[in-house]
């Protein structure tokens, strides 16, 4: 019988109609783990005078139309399963927000959901649950039209509030003072609820232009990764950022910031007054930025709960592992083969640790197509810089520096790049260095084919390591095999012994 192919789940697309851009977001399938195949936006600026006029200009609108139009050819196009529309603060402030939104609808055919300001913080929380592993804090999403803020806890969120605090409300409402700008935001945020209780905890600031101050502050401070989610500063670091930018509006010199849009940059100082004051408010310990918000949130809401139970950034390596690998199966094997390892070892873990070590292992295969001088380099950028959540920079480097070492080894001649060791600590790094001890074992015995893993075995006498192979096996022994084993066993203070069942 003939293997019947893999059935392809729809693709799914997000239509957001926000108070500074509209978007379209398709992704690759309805998944725990997003994969995006196509993101565009246009920055049209439909809430920049809502808030002194109560209304959407009309330019904007034309620009916003234009914009659904080209959208709803490109869904066409690329063949969408199923495609979501949204609209938030802008659109449901503006007086004439509803026939916006009708002729809108005329030309996206679907219904868009006009998102009231409790309504869209859930969803923001959604997506910081999905894309932060056990978040603990309070969220605050910057809109052009609005700020949310929503307490998150694990899985649980409380109930939300919205505030016209998005950077162009904010510039529209003080008349593109700042002076008056921070007035009207310490006014607004020493009254808001969720604020009260983030003091000692995270703030995850969620939003394109608090994006654009997550990518300045990084290129400023020569942090290694570039990549936006998950970045993670101090408060207090982030309060004299917010107040070094207010002076570079001041100064006029907001301009010369190149790495963010045009468009965008006069809104950088109202979205820096937002952050400064919700630091001198809240008082929270850490601020994260989180690419993942509303539109992540609501497909996440769509998902059932059993997969909404599941861990994203396995769920992601999974996917790597499917895609890329020699075989999938084996990577599952090595799983339980460095359970096994650690346990009989008695290599003391974390839950932390154990989740960590899965996801490397699932990705540990995944640069076996690159030329082999370049694999250790190459794939510490792809895991690295990975389009995945619920992962920390130093998570990523951890894992990245774990499969470094699997494909490059421990000579001095190929140490792994600064930029990647710099991320994790000394202990990190030496756990990193013992996975990529044991990957190189367990790839040398397999060829990273399923089936041979698991008729090996470990044993302990003593002060010796012991790795047991079947009858089965006897062949694929080697003094290759013997040298790394033993390297490996020195790694957990322990002799190293090959032994034939």
């Amino acid at each position: 019988m003939s293997k019947q192919p893999h059935r392809r789940e729809p693709s799914v697309a997000v239509i957001d109609i926000g108070s500074n851009s509209v978007r379209l977001v398709v992704y690759e399938a309805l998944a725990r783990s997003l994969v995006t195949v196509f993101n565009e936006k246009a920055l049209c600026g439909l809430g920049r005078e809502v808030q002194t006029t109560g209304l959407l200009t009309k330019d904007a609108v034309g620009k916003a139309l234009v914009a659904l139009r080209r959208f709803r050819a490109l869904i066409r196009v690329m063949k969408v399963g199923k495609v979501f529309a949204i609209a938030t603060a802008a659109c449901r402030d503006a007086k004439n927000g509803p026939d916006f939104i009708a002729e809108a609808e005329r030309i996206c055919g679907v219904t868009i959901e006009i998102l009231s300001g409790p309504r869209e913080a859930k969803l923001s929380a959604l997506g910081v649950i999905s894309g932060v592993h056990k978040p603990n804090g309070v969220v605050g999403d910057l809109g052009g039209g609005s700020l949310e803020l929503i307490d998150v806890r694990g899985n649980a969120v409380r109930k939300g509030v919205t505030l016209p605090l998005g950077s162009l409300a904010l510039q529209d409402a003080s008349q593109k003072s700042l002076k008056r700008a921070e007035r009207i935001a310490q006014q607004l945020l020493s009254q808001a609820g969720p604020l009260k209780t983030a003091r000692g905890r995270t703030f995850y600031a969620v939003g394109g232009t608090w994006r654009a101050l997550a990518r300045i502050h990084i290129i400023q401070s020569g942090h290694s990764l570039k990549v936006m989610h998950g970045y993670s500063i101090s408060a207090a670091e982030a309060l004299r950022f917010a107040q070094r930018l207010r002076v570079l509006a001041a100064a006029n010199q907001l301009a010369d910031i190149e790495v963010v849009a045009d468009a965008r940059r006069p809104l950088l100082a109202y979205a820096a007054v937002v952050l400064e004051y919700v630091i001198r408010i809240a008082k929270p310990k850490t601020i994260v930025f989180s690419t993942y918000g509303v539109r992540e949130g609501l497909l996440y809401e769509q998902l059932p709960p059993e997969e909404r139970a599941k861990d994203g950034l396995l769920c992601a390596a999974q996917n790597l592992n499917l895609l890329l690998s020699r075989s999938a199966r084996h990577a599952e094997e090595l799983i339980e083969w460095t359970d096994r390892l650690f346990r009989v070892a008695k290599v003391k873990e974390t839950d932390e640790d154990r989740r960590l070590r899965r996801a490397a292992c699932l990705m540990s295969d995944v640069g076996w197509r690159v030329h082999p001088d370049h694999r250790g380099e190459q794939t510490l950028s792809l895991i690295a810089n990975a389009n995945f959540g619920d992962v920390t920079h130093r998570d990523r480097a951890f894992m990245g520096l774990s499969v470094y070492y699997r494909y490059a080894g421990f000579s001095e001649q190929n140490e792994p790049p600064m930029s990647a060791r710099e991320l994790v600590t000394e202990a990190l790094d030496e756990r990193a260095r013992l996975l990529g001890a044991a990957f190189r074992v367990a790839h040398l015995i397999s060829a990273a084919r399923p089936g041979v893993l698991p008729a090996t075995h470990f044993r302990t006498e003593g002060r010796k390591l012991m790795l047991v192979f079947e009858h089965s096996l006897v062949d694929l022994v080697a003094d290759r095999v013997g040298s790394r084993f033993k390297q490996l066993a020195k790694m957990v203070g322990r002799s190293g012994t090959i032994v034939l069942r």
